[in-house]
């Protein structure tokens, strides 16, 4: 077919009353053809608003601007004659709409070429209200006879695209409604409500010394009547408390006991039921609870969750985590019950304030090892918890960044004498320090820090806990267990697992300038091994079959703390350690191995007697299962060991 053209002469812009010469033209013409001229009427876009143009704060509205004819629209939104230079689109939302959305809104379209444009649309006037309460009505004026049929009425200054839901006191769960009628095809007595009160207390009828409480009266049937309110404790009238609701800014144990109240009606005297009896419980001053599933150590690539709650109350609390560091300018401190400073606490970072009460690691990494702390927080103004005892997590990787080692290599030490320790292998972060955890509770660098290393020229029992290497970017160590002593006789036992088929040799150690060997029974598992002879106990092949509780008695000198012997299987891969947690062994996809835990307490003449009592930790070891069927490590069968650790009344300041 052959398309005409037109062409527009002038070509430049004219004003009205100019003349214009508009000619139709073919690509050939010839006589015979009949010209048809028409004029394209501009459009005139529609505004539609959704959900209405009447709406309340904080809905979200929709404004659209509709043009019938064409397409490459683009748009221009105006408010009150003034271009919105945020709105370009089709649809115009408001997610939140406030009072200042409010106002006059106009649109127009124009294509691509700015030459063609549509008319500009009728006004819409968008009315923004304030929240308001719907009135209850019912079809019937005074009183209803059962077994007729009632329709309510749930009248707003605005009915367009609400959904009703209706309930009563003795209703559960509410009923739902598209239109604003409710019908009950046949009222019954029970339909009918008492005008009994009741009591309710925010922000739970279990609540804390210090924490602010309310207390409120309503009266199940009054409507917008006018009342006064009387209030009881224990059955007394309440002096001085006429208000629907009355707070008490700090609650003492004198605030507990019974509360009732009752209404009366300002305008004819008429007195509601007295309330059923709401019991307010006053505890001491709430303490949160940390707990970790499912066990406190675990291999890098697991899956560990932490869990706060708190002591006696579970109603209305949000949860935070922190971790305990060593103490330093800007962080809240820990103190013990003698004032001294434990450690310091820290938000995680991706620690948020909220109801749940869990928080989890997934996968668990390296630098996730440390000790964690939690509280809780409710009402306004916020009531916050005690901060909870620590609680250690301790994560082993296949190849760890960095090794600590220890000298002389042994897990347990007399006390008095001296030990270094030292970060090695540092691969990629830098700032290693060695960090410790002991079993009193603190946390804390290790003293005498040169680099990263670590060096105590006189051990004391309170150096025993669990020891690791950290960098200021967050890579660490496998962490391990150091034990020191106070008694005169200790194991020279390994500190890491031993692999099978490897030769042994345990010592029993005497205290002195120098510790020498000492003529001794050795032991496992309580069972006599070996009787005295040379004072060390050698095993030539080491098997699974070893592993087990090991400690060495002489009949004067005394015996030592037990030790947990670990056996690993040949060709097994690397091996992390931890130690020192309470935890439940289970062999799952992770074969986890060694678990041990003795408690030695014994007073020696001319050791402090402020030296806490001597603590000998667990020894974990972690293996991931190998192809096949033997295990990576052999451990005694249904075993489960506790930590044992001094309870400390920590005080927050």
């Amino acid at each position: 077919p052959i398309k005409p053209t037109v062409r527009v002469e002038p070509q430049s812009s004219v004003y009205t009353r100019d003349s214009v010469t508009l000619t139709c033209e073919l690509p050939t013409y010839t006589d015979g053809w009949a010209v048809r001229w028409k004029k394209d009427e501009r459009p005139t876009p529609t505004v539609k608003v959704q959900p209405a143009d009447h709406v309340l704060m904080g809905e979200r509205v929709t404004l659209t601007c509709e043009i019938e004819s064409g397409d490459y629209w683009n748009y221009e939104w105006y408010k009150n004659n003034n271009l919105l230079s945020d709105a370009k689109r089709k649809e115009y939302e408001i997610s939140n709409v406030g009072q200042y959305h409010a106002g006059v809104y106009t649109c127009k379209g124009t294509q691509s070429t700015g030459r063609i444009y549509s008319h500009t649309s009728a006004a819409v006037t968008l009315t923004v209200s304030v929240k308001v309460t719907p009135t209850i009505t019912s079809g019937y004026e005074g009183a209803v006879l059962t077994g007729n049929t009632v329709n309510l009425y749930c009248t707003l200054p605005q009915s367009a695209g609400w959904t009703f839901y209706w309930s009563k006191h003795t209703q559960s769960p509410e009923k739902k409604t598209i239109t604003n009628i409710y019908t009950i095809s046949s009222v019954r007595v029970s339909d009918g409500e008492s005008n009994k009160a009741m009591v309710n207390i925010k922000p739970d009828k279990q609540v804390f010394k210090g924490e602010p409480v309310t207390l409120r009266c309503d009266i199940q049937a009054g409507g917008d009547t006018e009342w006064t309110y009387s209030w009881y404790k224990d059955d007394s009238l309440y002096p001085n408390r006429r208000t629907q609701e009355f707070t008490i800014s700090s609650v003492t144990e004198s605030n507990a006991g019974k509360y009732t109240c009752r209404g009366e009606r300002t305008n004819d005297l008429q007195k509601s039921e007295i309330s059923d009896a709401v019991t307010l419980t006053v505890s001491d001053v709430a303490q949160a609870v940390l707990s970790v599933s499912p066990q406190s150590w675990l291999t890098e690539g697991d899956s560990v969750t932490l869990s706060c709650e708190v002591t006696g109350s579970s109603t209305g609390w949000t949860f935070s985590w922190y971790r305990a560091v060593p103490y330093r300018q800007g962080l809240k401190q820990i103190r013990d019950a003698h004032g001294n400073v434990m450690y310091g606490v820290e938000l995680l970072s991706d620690s948020r304030r909220e109801a749940g009460g869990s928080y989890t690691l997934s996968p668990a990494a390296l630098n996730h090892t440390g000790v964690y702390v939690c509280r809780a927080e409710r009402g306004e103004p916020t009531y916050q918890t005690q901060y909870s005892s620590p609680q250690p997590l301790w994560i082993t990787g296949t190849s760890p960044p960095a090794s600590l080692i220890i000298s002389p290599r042994r897990s347990q030490h007399f006390s008095g004498h001296s030990l270094s320790l030292s970060c090695e292998g540092q691969s990629e972060s830098i700032g290693w320090r060695v960090r410790r955890y002991t079993h009193s509770g603190e946390v804390s660098d290790c003293s005498s820090v040169t680099g990263s290393t670590c060096s105590i020229s006189s051990l004391y029992t309170s150096h025993t806990g669990v020891y690791w290497c950290q960098s200021e970017s967050g890579g660490g160590s496998d962490p391990l267990n150091i034990t020191v002593h106070s008694g005169d006789v200790i194991l020279d036992s390994p500190v890491h697992p031993v692999t099978e088929g490897d030769s042994l040799t345990l010592r029993c150690l005497y205290r002195s300038t120098k510790p020498s060997n000492l003529t001794a029974d050795f032991y496992r598992d309580g069972s006599l091994l070996q009787t005295q002879t040379t004072g060390e106990m050698i095993i030539r092949t080491v098997s699974k079959s070893d592993a087990g509780l090991y400690h060495c008695k002489h009949p004067e000198k005394g015996e030592s703390p037990k030790s947990w012997l670990s056996v690993r299987a040949a060709g097994s891969g690397s091996t992390g350690v931890t130690v020192g947690v309470a935890v439940g062994l289970s062999l799952t996809v992770f074969l986890i191995i060694t678990l041990g835990l003795v408690y030695y307490c014994r007073k020696r003449t001319g050791d402090s007697a402020a030296q806490p009592s001597d603590v000998i930790y667990t020894q974990v070891v972690t293996k991931r299962k190998p192809k096949g069927n033997n295990e990576a490590v052999t451990r005694p069968d249904d075993v489960t060991y506790s930590q044992i650790m001094k309870d400390l009344n920590r005080h927050e300041r």
